[in-house]
């Protein structure tokens, strides 16, 4: 009994030493970004009871903190405006964590599915690949990759760890995220962060959360109803849970997002769908942050007209999420391949929209045109559109324009471009009801504004 009892306690105070040691999640480390001006969390675990300093280099400022019940700590600093490197100390009473060479700067979020997991050694690859990875030499940009991970239920932490650019670690990175950053360290001459979760194949479903499902029975409906897949996970929630909640606490810029093909079956949801997966990211990090994706691009789908059905439905998705924004790649798409290799030109788009409507610091147009409305005149149809100045057809007159007749049948329009607008007609049609434009899985119009960005498929109510 008594060589029992000493185990016990002996135990008993290992696992004092243990829980008093202090620790952080993984995504503080050596090599982060932290969001400049503005005030951050930093989180961890200790000792219950134990007293804590922790010493910010760029201010020298020392903040105290007691450990609660729970065993979980968090303080909240003040950060300064872009710059480093840095150093952070967390001292508890018999342990000490030193995080360095830390920058100040902007810190985005790359999400979705293989179109933004893509890298620069994955498959295929990327157009112009080894001289990309040859010259990926930025220290000032910090890449931190979350590993495939589910969970049933939300985590307080993820494995991975920060790491400087350069062209070993750009080139198993997802290859948008680095354009984008890329972008926006050239123009901002600021440290960029960017956390990378995206996985490829997976349906927008398992990225929102529980309460989204809770709360609209559409939703859990289709969700419940998802097949099993060899590629990826489909039950709901269960990346978010993995991959996205124990980051929530972490204060970012904004995220950039590369999803759709894996809900082109599921088109008449989507909208409501992503909206809502938004929207619950936007509440657990407790703040409304800019959110730009990526429509997707044309690819011969199985089933006729899913692709275009989807692209519709993100577009419709743009004017129903505030401070949000769509790029269009139907330009450099590769219809028999559903990874495009340019991506380079996805990911500056992405950066051009963040300059301008996050930043204010780039002029130019970044969206292009958009369906804003149309009216009947007898047998025409006449279309106004957003982002429109410069409206041209490439090579020729614009294509891919259908008017559906009274009893509910397409037929091919024929286009003009006059004073900044589509007139549209058919032989075929008297009476003029809906248009619709790129509406095929494979459609790659030619209508285009003078910034040289491709207008959006859309089909009218």
């Amino acid at each position: 009994m008594k060589i029992q009892h000493f185990f016990l306690t002996l135990l008993f105070f290992s696992s004092q030493v243990i829980l008093a040691q202090v620790a952080l999640p993984h995504i503080f480390s050596d090599h982060m970004v932290l969001q400049r001006n503005d005030e951050v969390k930093i989180w961890g675990w200790a000792g219950t009871g134990e007293e804590l300093v922790l010493t910010t280099s760029w201010d020298s400022k020392e903040y105290n903190v007691k450990t609660p019940i729970t065993a979980q700590w968090e303080v909240v600093v003040n950060t300064p405006e872009a710059g480093g490197p840095y150093q952070v100390n967390v001292k508890g009473r018999d342990s000490e964590v030193v995080l360095k060479d830390i920058l100040i700067g902007e810190v985005w979020v790359c999400s979705g599915q293989s179109n933004m997991e893509w890298s620069a050694t994955t498959a295929a690859g990327i157009d112009n690949a080894q001289e990309e990875i040859d010259q990926a030499n930025y220290p000032k940009i910090r890449l931190f990759t979350v590993p495939r991970r589910t969970s049933e239920f939300p985590q307080d932490d993820l494995p991975g760890n920060w790491e400087v650019c350069s062209p070993e670690t750009m080139k198993s990175f997802s290859a948008v995220g680095y354009f984008f950053a890329r972008r926006l360290q050239k123009e901002l001459n600021i440290p960029i962060g960017l956390i990378d979760n995206a996985w490829g194949g997976t349906p927008a479903e398992v990225w929102a959360t529980k309460s989204v499902f809770d709360e609209n029975e559409d939703l859990n409906a289709d969700a419940q109803s998802l097949q099993e897949t060899p590629w990826s996970p489909v039950t709901p929630s269960f990346l978010y849970n993995g991959m996205v909640h124990a980051i929530t606490p972490f204060k970012i810029a904004g995220t950039i997002w590369y999803q759709g093909e894996s809900n082109v079956n599921r088109h008449s949801r989507y909208t409501k769908l992503f909206s809502e997966m938004v929207a619950s990211w936007r509440n657990a990090w407790g703040y409304e942050f800019p959110f730009y994706f990526v429509q997707i691009a044309p690819y011969k789908y199985d089933v006729p007209e899913v692709g275009a059905y989807l692209r519709d439905a993100q577009r419709r998705a743009e004017q129903n999420i505030p401070n949000s924004g769509m790029v269009v790649v139907s330009d450099i798409a590769t219809v028999n391949d559903i990874h495009p290799p340019n991506k380079q030109d996805v990911g500056l788009r992405l950066g051009n929209l963040a300059l301008k409507q996050t930043y204010g610091s780039y002029d130019g147009e970044v969206r292009g045109p958009l369906y804003k409305s149309h009216e009947i005149k007898g047998k025409t149809v006449e279309l106004t559109f957003d982002h429109s100045e410069g409206l041209m057809a490439k090579d020729k007159k614009p294509t891919h324009f259908e008017i559906a007749s009274a009893d509910g049948t397409w037929h091919e329009a024929k286009a003009k471009i006059k004073d900044g607008k589509i007139l549209l007609s058919s032989k075929e049609v008297k009476e003029p009801t809906k248009v619709r434009f790129g509406w095929g899985n494979i459609a790659e119009p030619n209508l285009f504004n003078e910034a040289g960005l491709p207008a959006s498929a859309f089909i009218t109510e």
